[in-house]
């Protein structure tokens, strides 16, 4: 399969995936609607799909969340399969992504130094010469 098809199928999968998280149809309790899939990434033979699944929640709630994932993916592979047609559906695997979250917590860092910089600057007395 085309590298082009198997970025589509990804990006295809990960919106399913997101769909049927956010309008709640995985019922498993784990499974929180703030779950992200960020990204998947499919094998070139479409046996196995990665789905990298991240949260501004705790980290535990991520993995707890995680875990229902992989635990409704039979559902999940069922229901998408329904909508795509391809020869062979993948099977997937959640995976904790935390990679946003280290991003986003790197931003905040940088916004503080910013910050701290700025008072600096205007506390330091201007010289005159």
């Amino acid at each position: 399969m085309g590298q082009y098809r198997i970025q589509r199928l990804n990006d295809q999968l990960r919106d399913e995936i997101s769909q049927l998280i956010m309008r709640g149809e995985v019922k498993d309790p784990r499974v929180n609607t703030f779950l992200s899939v960020n990204r998947v990434e499919v094998t070139n033979d479409l046996s196995y799909a990665k789905a990298y699944v991240s949260t501004f929640l705790t980290d535990n709630q991520l993995r707890v969340g995680v875990d229902g994932l992989n635990a409704a993916a039979g559902f999940i592979q069922r229901e998408i399969a329904k909508k795509l047609r391809i020869r062979q559906f993948p099977k997937l695997q959640f995976v904790v992504d935390s990679g946003m979250k280290k991003g986003f917590e790197m931003v905040q860092k940088l916004n503080e130094l910013e910050k701290q910089s700025e008072l600096n600057e205007q506390n330091q007395p201007e010289s005159k010469e």
